[in-house]
């Protein structure tokens, strides 16, 4: 899906707009009407909010209630969205206007051109929300349906310079098709996504991007000893692939590896899962979406950085050639892992690739996958769990949670360690019971980064997928979490180190 056409004016009411979109706010007794809202409220003679509340609007966060101007604007409706209770000091977060953008978006499908007023509230948030929300992945469709808002106006923040909106503007849209890019990857169904094909879409991507390119496949992968890809991606008649993609920015202050689970689909293996649900593990790649979509973002925002995205890609399914529960791995690097669960085989990918990563002697690592069931039981279906090196585990989380993605550091325990003891190898890939099974498998992947390199894996078993009803910006399907998260980890080291 391309984005919407996204423009700034500094006009309430330009002929060309078909809707016009204005925020809502709950208060304590009535319904009030958010900044930017006011030459809009000027058209209705200052009876806007009353005019909604009779139609039954509150404020509460992403209500809808469409409006007919009846000529008073140019525009033919007024959307009002609800923004939700402000804080105590009445500020309205970017959250807030990112998820009340997003339901505006979801309602303006068919609508030629909308100009949104949140902007004047958040207009980094407005973008992205207004760009995410609109998001319909269509392409296997016989009759797709309407076609998502074609062009949206924002109006410019009064605070703002001109040259600072366009650059926001730019940078918020760059930001949501890097996650759009992550969805739609997501979102393609296995058999046309699976590890040569995927192998092949980063190559285009890079091509686009001029970025560097490398795969191996799966003579090269026995060749150079990743015994952890190989093993779990020697059940499938579609061969394992380890992609590298690299950007060099101007003068780069920091080296940041980055590395995504891509198991394009996951049956479980020998250990096979139950059949309920087990269409969502066309999700098990989420991670490598994200890292892909990261690495061609730096990119077009020429972060001053050196990013590498390391991918293994497999697929985990049984058959004759499966790896077994009882097997031994020998994974790149020398160790070797005990498999008692075929089942738990993203951290053996993962550990193949961050040994891989590690090689290249970055300043910072950064992991990402749907790695554990655990991290659903423990936190949800929003909120990620963030482990790794402490000071880095809590950056990463207060920024995860700073752009609305959600993030909660989480420790590494360290007598969760000999849980992972084996009687035949270095370790076993799981525990011998179900316990803290999102932080042993952190400390599963610890066993295979370098030795004082900063790092952190962040388990997005629930946050990167939503099989439930779409809400704010998300859709059904691929979330595209965490590409905002790592976007923002990038600029923060770009600007802090």
């Amino acid at each position: 899906m391309t984005l919407p056409k996204f423009a700034l004016t500094d006009t309430i009411d330009p002929s060309r707009a078909d809707i016009l979109v204005v925020g809502t706010v709950k208060g304590d007794k009535s319904v009030t009407l958010a900044p930017g809202a006011e030459a809009a409220d000027a058209a209705f003679d200052g009876k806007l909010a009353d005019v909604l509340a009779t139609l039954g609007a509150t404020g509460k966060a992403e209500e809808i209630v469409k409006l007919p101007t009846l000529g008073k604007l140019s525009a033919g409706v007024v959307l009002a969205v609800g923004l939700g209770k402000p804080a105590a000091d009445g500020a309205l977060s970017g959250e807030q206007v990112r998820r009340a953008a997003g339901a505006a978006a979801r309602s303006l499908g068919g609508t030629a051109r909308a100009l949104c007023t949140l902007s004047t509230i958040d207009l980094k948030a407005a973008v992205e929300g207004i760009a995410l929300g609109a998001y319909a992945f269509t392409g296997y469709r016989s009759e797709p349906g309407d076609a998502p808002v074609g062009a949206v106006d924002f109006l410019s923040p009064p605070e703002d310079t001109a040259k600072a909106a366009k650059a926001a503007l730019k940078a918020s849209a760059a930001i949501a098709e890097a996650v759009i890019i992550a969805r739609d990857l997501i979102n393609t169904p296995p058999n046309d996504l699976y590890p040569a094909s995927f192998a092949d879409r980063a190559a285009k991507l890079a091509d686009a991007n001029k970025l560097d390119f490398e795969v191996l496949d799966e003579k090269a992968l026995k060749r150079k000893g990743f015994g952890g890809i190989l093993g779990v991606g020697g059940g499938s008649s579609r061969p394992p692939r380890l992609v590298r993609v690299s950007y060099r920015g101007p003068k780069p202050v920091k080296k940041i590896a980055l590395v995504g689970k891509g198991i394009t689909f996951d049956s479980g293996g020998i250990s096979i899962k139950p059949a309920a649900n087990m269409d969502q593990m066309t999700s098990d790649m989420s991670g490598a979406a994200a890292v892909l979509a990261s690495v061609v973002l730096a990119a077009k925002l020429k972060y001053p950085l050196e990013v590498t995205a390391t991918i293994p890609l497999a697929e985990n399914l049984p058959s004759g050639t499966s790896y077994r529960p009882g097997d031994v791995l020998s994974m790149y690097g020398g160790k070797t892992v005990e498999v008692l669960n075929t089942d738990a085989e993203g951290r053996l990918v993962l550990a193949d690739a961050i040994v891989r990563a590690a090689e290249d002697k970055p300043d910072y690592l950064i992991e990402t996958s749907t790695l554990t069931g655990a991290q659903m039981v423990a936190l949800g279906n929003r909120t990620a769990g963030v482990m790794g090196t402490d000071s880095f585990r809590d950056r990463i989380a207060e920024i995860a949670q700073a752009t609305g993605e959600g993030g909660w550091p989480m420790p590494l325990p360290e007598e969760l360690r000999a849980e992972l003891d084996s009687r035949l190898a270095d370790l076993a890939n799981v525990a011998g019971h179900r316990w803290g099974g999102m932080l042993a498998a952190g400390i599963f992947l610890r066993e295979f980064v370098a030795d004082g390199l900063p790092w952190a894996h962040i388990d997005i078993a629930g946050p990167a997928f939503n099989s439930g009803g779409p809400w704010g910006y998300t859709g059904k399907g691929g979330t595209g979490v965490p590409v905002r998260t790592i976007a923002a980890v990038l600029a923060d080291i770009a600007d802090n180190g």
